[in-house]
Order: structure tokens, then sequence, then C-alpha cells
């Protein structure tokens, strides 16, 4: 569902989305951020597609919302406008988080605002050496606690240094985002997109219900306490154990060859 702004492919089992405003670095507006809320939830139901890459056009991942066609349009609204706005920039995140598919943010630019945090949400960042991230809500006068940041962000690089990048809200160049663990990998911009492909060829190939499952694992656990989620791994193993899948891979393994994976 390509339009002027908004790119969506499928190919070998690999959704592309394409941020596609290169003029305004790929800033989002009301409509583009309920098409990404949409597109995940029915990605969710999407056989054909097993791995999810996003990205942006030109110079920019995304620099979050619009200064004109959100901020000076919300600024317009009530406090239930408002709330409501929030909301559904939130259920974006959810709907990321939900999905039982991997999602790699191929980050080619600056990732501000909202657009850092749709990295953040992603499951693998690969980065290009100019890009950089900024959470970057509290110099604009609003919270650092945005779109679920103060939840992921802790989690991905310690609380330390998420509440160094939310109350501070300074730019974080590559290299300094893969030391701390924002970035999983920093290559140089011409070979962004095929390392994410790279990535994203190697999960469509592999087992997608194991995959899926260990996702929504993490997610599940991060509230669970060590004996809680020893019981949910050991359910969730044991049924993975029952799968098409595990099976061949061993039958695979004795017959001396790669396994052929069906997600299932």
């Amino acid at each position: 569902m390509p339009d002027s702004d908004f790119g969506f492919e499928v190919a070998d089992g690999i959704a592309t989305i394409t941020l596609n405003r290169p003029e305004v670095l790929n800033a989002l507006t009301f409509e583009i951020y309920a098409r990404l809320r949409d597109l995940f939830e029915a990605l969710r139901q999407d056989d054909a597609v097993r791995v999810v890459i996003i990205t942006g056009a030109g110079r920019g991942f995304c620099s979050g919302g619009d200064v004109h066609k959100i901020i000076g349009e919300v600024l317009q609204r009530d406090m239930r406008g408002h709330l409501e706005f929030c909301r559904m920039t939130g259920h974006l995140v959810r709907n990321m988080r939900l999905l039982p598919k991997p999602i790699i943010a191929a980050v080619n630019g600056l990732a501000a605002g909202a657009g850092a945090v749709i990295a953040l949400a992603s499951d693998l960042r690969i980065v290009a050496e100019e890009a950089r991230f900024a959470f970057l809500f509290t110099r604009v006068g609003l919270t650092g606690a945005d779109m679920g940041a103060a939840f992921l962000l802790p989690r991905v690089v310690g609380q330390g240094r998420a509440l160094e990048l939310l109350l501070l809200g300074d730019d974080v160049e590559a290299r300094a985002a893969e030391r701390i663990g924002l970035a999983n990998h920093v290559v140089a911009q011409d070979q962004l997109l095929p390392a994410a492909r790279e990535w994203a060829e190697r999960l469509a190939r592999g087992p997608a219900l194991a995959l899926g499952t260990t996702k929504l694992m993490i997610t599940n656990e991060w509230n669970m306490d060590l004996i809680s989620a020893l019981e949910s791994e050991a359910q969730a193993q044991a049924l993975m154990m029952l799968g098409d899948d595990h099976r061949a891979f061993y039958e695979a393994f004795r017959a001396k060859r790669a396994p052929k994976f069906k997600g299932q």
C-alpha cells in the first residue's frame, strides 16, 4: 500500500516499511501514525510476512512528529484530544511489541523523538555511521516518558543511561549508541539496507513460530519474577518441542543436512 509518504512492500517473506517524507526527515503525521499502528496489527495475521524492516528515505530515519501538522494542531485541542493522540502513538508501540515477528530498524539518519522510540520498539537496530538518536522530549517541554520510552529504554540500556538520555535529551551518535546497547550493529551508509536485509533473510529462513515465541516471551517476562519466568518458559518450551520445526531439525540432523523450517 505505497503512497507518496509511506512505502510498504513484501518480498521473500520480508516486509519493508519506508517512511517517505525526506524533505522533513520523514516527520510523522496523524495519518502515518494511524497507518503504522494499523499495519503492525494487520501483520499479525499476514502469513506472507515473517520479518519486518522499517527505515526512512533520504537523510533521516524519522524526526518525530511533524511540528506543523501535529504539534501545531494538537495544541488547539482540549485535554481529551491530547489524550486520544498520545494513546494512538502508544498503540503503535504496543502493536510493534505484540507482533510475533522480528522487526529490524535500519536507522539511516536522525531518529528523534517518536522516531527514536520507533527504533527502540523494534527488536534489532542496524545503524548507519552517520545516524544519531535523540530522545528529545524534555527539550521541547514534554516528559521523556512518551510512547513507552520510559519502559523500554531502561531495559535496553539500563536505568542510569536511560535517565541520562531521557532527562538531558542529548544526541547519541551511532558508535556511542552501539557502546551502550542502543544499536546492535553500526555499518557504513551504503551497507545499511544490505546488512538489514541479510539479517532479515536469516530470520525469514528460520523457525517463525520459535522466533515469534522468543520475542513474546522476552516481552512477557519483563514483569515476572524468576519462578514465574521459569515456569512460563517450561510450558512454552514443552509446546515448542511438539512442533514440526523441532522435529524437522532432528530429522535433518540425522540425515546430515540443513533443516527446512515451516514455522510450525
